[in-house]
């Protein structure tokens, strides 16, 4: 796979996603429901984009998009420069919670990724390999979930998202369930993984904390039906110590014109 440089954005550069327009209506006997309306990112390779909003704004909705999962009820979706019409097998996709088999190992668990696909079993052993080190399992190949930590479980988790070396990696709230300070760790994870794979990531996050310290730009979307209230360019380095990033002014400029468009209490990190 192509690595551009982490972070890297500008003229001619391909798009990995591209939103145009895009709105979806959800119709039941009792009421018609419009959980997106009127919306639009490009999103570069190599990029990192957070996206925050108000709960029910449709993040989760838009991620589904992306992934073919859902169709837009208008607009486009393009993928790497396709259009999206089903679901995509050259995506990686983490969710809130880990949802492993507990009757296999953690080895077994990201694994499963390469019997879905059909990958040849050599390679697939070798990248669980690479992964297991670049996500700190070493040690742990063989534990079942029960004996994992949560954080733990969601790194088994992004193991087997990026087993099958996708280009574009979705991320639907991956850290809200785990303590602070797990948070805090796999968010540093997180910088390190992305800045080595150089994979396009869209992460969806109620923390503002944790968008400006990941991300290239923040998606600041409004309640619901939702829409892009704003892009918010981050300006810092792509690699970024964790608290030295805290203390930047940039960061205090990010976070502050967040939750400003969130309103106050809207999002508590």
């Amino acid at each position: 796979m192509s690595r551009p440089e982490p972070g890297t954005r500008g003229a001619g550069r391909e798009s990995a996603v591209r939103v145009e327009d895009v709105a979806v209506r959800f119709r039941s006997r009792r009421r018609d429901v419009t959980a997106l309306r009127d919306v639009s990112l490009d999103v570069a390779m190599g990029e990192f984009v957070a996206i925050v909003g108000p709960s029910g704004c449709g993040k989760s909705t838009l991620l589904k998009l992306v992934a073919g999962l859902l169709k837009p009820s208008s607009g486009t979706v393009r993928l790497r420069g396709e259009d999206v019409a089903g679901p995509r097998h050259d995506i990686g996709y983490v969710f809130q919670r880990a949802a492993l088999l507990e009757w296999r190992s953690a080895r077994r668990n990201i694994l499963l990724q390469a019997e879905m696909r059909r990958m040849p079993s050599g390679r697939a052993r070798e990248r669980t390999a690479e992964l297991i080190a670049m996500t700190g399992l070493t040690g742990f190949e063989d534990a079942l979930p029960h004996e994992l930590s949560g954080g733990m479980q969601q790194r088994v988790a992004l193991c087997r998202a990026l087993l099958h070396e996708p280009p574009v990696l979705l991320m639907d709230e991956p850290f809200g369930a785990l303590d602070a300070l797990t948070r805090e760790q796999l968010n540093i994870e997180m910088n390190r993984i992305w800045r080595e794979t150089g994979t396009t990531v869209l992460l969806v996050t109620h923390s503002v904390a944790e968008a400006a310290y990941l991300a290239n730009r923040v998606v600041v979307m409004s309640d619901r039906p939702g829409t892009v209230a704003e892009v918010i360019d981050v300006g810092l380095p792509a690699e970024r110590d964790y608290a030295e990033t805290m203390a930047r002014p940039e960061f205090a400029r990010v976070t502050n014109r967040v939750r400003t468009l969130l309103g106050a209490g809207a999002a508590a990190d």
